[in-house]
């Protein structure tokens, strides 16, 4: 299949791309709060003080990696063309396996490499069913965004983005809230409630409906607890606290970001989920501008 240049099947790539933007900058942000940067007493300290981390140059991590490499395949296809898709999480593996891949992908990603179509018999070879994780859900914002016209066609495509390499149905749920959230964002219309009504039945739907009980006026900290913090590296564990600080801060990226990081436990994918679903309306513009000269850049 060729490449399509119609807007109609292309979707909003500036939506997309805001998204894309946003999520970079989350992963980046995040992955600045782990202990192999600073002690988690530092850490928190900071956080709570909101001093912007020192480092000269924020990396992003796999987070944002597999985030470019479905950004590549919808700019070229217009939809999720799963063979070539698993191709494209492939080599961007291949290129800079240092990134923070999950056990997972290191055992999935190098075989797709030589035959991207073995995706369907692997992937619900990992774990027992498939994984769970939320390597899907941290992904697939910018396409929620992109998509956001209907609603319908964001759910189907998050799927067929999913279950290349997350074929858990829990796996495969975490990717649809969160692109649903971003698409919702997008529109100006993110609510829990909404996102909640579109996601499959299971441990992440209850977690967003979870989180709708959680009153914005709660410590971030707090609803972490309560909500999960991504500790587990499960998509029912990661999702529902992301999509709550991005629903209390749907007009601040930044305050979005420092929300969610106060949360810590997987701080690189909550901060890219958060960023990414927010960023679908605000885009970076609005970043400190220190932050946007740190981060590394997309490329």
């Amino acid at each position: 299949m060729g490449t399509m240049n119609s807007t109609s099947v292309q979707g909003d790539t500036a939506a997309a791309r805001r998204s894309l933007e946003a999520l970079a900058l989350g992963d980046a942000f995040g992955e600045r709060w782990f202990p192999l940067f600073r002690p988690p007493r530092q850490a928190y300290a900071e956080v709570r003080a909101r001093r912007t981390p020192h480092e000269p140059v924020w990396h992003w991590t796999d987070d944002t990696a597999l985030a470019l490499a479905l950004q590549r395949l919808l700019d070229e296809y217009g939809q999720v063309e799963q063979d070539r898709l698993a191709l494209y999480y492939a080599l961007a593996f291949d290129a800079d396996q240092a990134r923070g891949y999950g056990h997972g992908m290191h055992m999935l990603l190098p075989q797709l490499l030589t035959a991207p179509g073995d995706w369907r018999t692997l992937a619900p070879g990992l774990f027992e069913g498939g994984s769970l994780g939320n390597g899907a859900a941290m992904r697939v914002a910018p396409l929620g965004a992109r998509f956001h016209a209907d609603l319908g066609q964001v759910a189907e495509q998050a799927v067929l983005s999913a279950v290349v390499t997350h074929a858990h149905p829990q796996g495969v749920a975490g990717a649809v809230a969160v692109a649903v959230a971003a698409a919702l964002s997008a529109r100006g219309e993110l609510a829990l409630e909404a996102v909640a009504a579109r996601t499959p039945e299971g441990p992440v739907r209850e977690g967003v409906l979870r989180a709708l009980e959680v009153p914005f006026a709660t410590e971030p900290w707090k609803a972490a607890d309560l909500l999960g913090n991504g500790s587990r590296i499960r998509a029912d564990d990661t999702v529902p606290f992301a999509l709550w600080t991005a629903a209390r801060h749907q007009d601040d990226l930044e305050g979005a970001l420092w929300a969610t990081a106060e949360g810590f436990g997987d701080v690189d994918t909550t901060c890219a989920i958060t960023g990414g679903v927010v960023g679908a309306a605000t885009g970076i513009d609005a970043a400190p501008a220190e932050w946007l000269a740190r981060r590394e850049p997309l490329g």
